[in-house]
């Protein structure tokens, strides 16, 4: 599969050509996906995505497998042994901000019944279908990733500037960004 034409940012590490072919961009309907990939870009902010990309299966475990619930619940102790974790970015305030997030991210499960229901609106429920010839013009931010980063903000949600927000849609499927050329484009339109 190495022949196939791909988006330029995904050639440069076999790691990254994996997560291209295989998740960039493939809609996720499932809650707990959804708040991994949510922390996982907070905590790139600043870094490079395959800093983070390396760390994933650390963050996994780390991170009692992105269960919110239990997530919510870390003590003073817990929150420690993250900070001396070599395996993830240990920044006091990127840790505070998934303990914090798990609490909203719990809170909008209660009130609209799933993360899935409430995050989808902002695209009305389908991927947007980008058709970019040239990474570019892609944008860093877009309307729906501005309305996505306030409403996320008023509800207690940390690390969601709107350029987080739209590198989520992207990751989650909520908008089609792969260029034209790139054989996932029309796979995943």
């Amino acid at each position: 599969m190495s022949d196939l034409a791909r988006c330029g940012w995904s050639v440069s590490d076999p790691l990254y050509r994996a997560y291209h072919d295989r998740e960039w961009g493939v809609p996720v309907h499932n809650d707990r996906r959804l708040f991994e990939t949510l922390i996982l870009e907070g905590a790139q902010a600043g870094l490079s995505w395959i800093t983070i990309l390396r760390k994933r299966d650390t963050y996994r475990s780390a991170f009692d497998r992105f269960n919110p619930g239990k997530v919510v619940r870390y003590n003073a102790r817990k929150r420690q042994q993250l900070l001396t974790n070599p395996g993830i970015v240990r920044n006091r305030l990127k840790i505070e901000a998934t303990i914090s997030n798990a609490r909203a991210f719990l809170e909008v499960q209660k009130e609209f019944g799933s993360f899935d229901a409430y995050i989808w609106q902002f695209v009305g429920g389908k991927p947007i279908q980008n058709r970019w010839k040239s990474l570019k013009v892609l944008p860093a931010k877009t309307p729906e990733s501005d309305l996505m980063s306030k409403d996320l903000k008023r509800r207690g949600f940390r690390f969601v500037g709107s350029t987080i927000c739209y590198a989520y849609m992207q990751a989650v499927g909520m908008v089609n960004d792969h260029v034209v050329t790139c054989f996932r484009h029309s796979q995943l339109r």
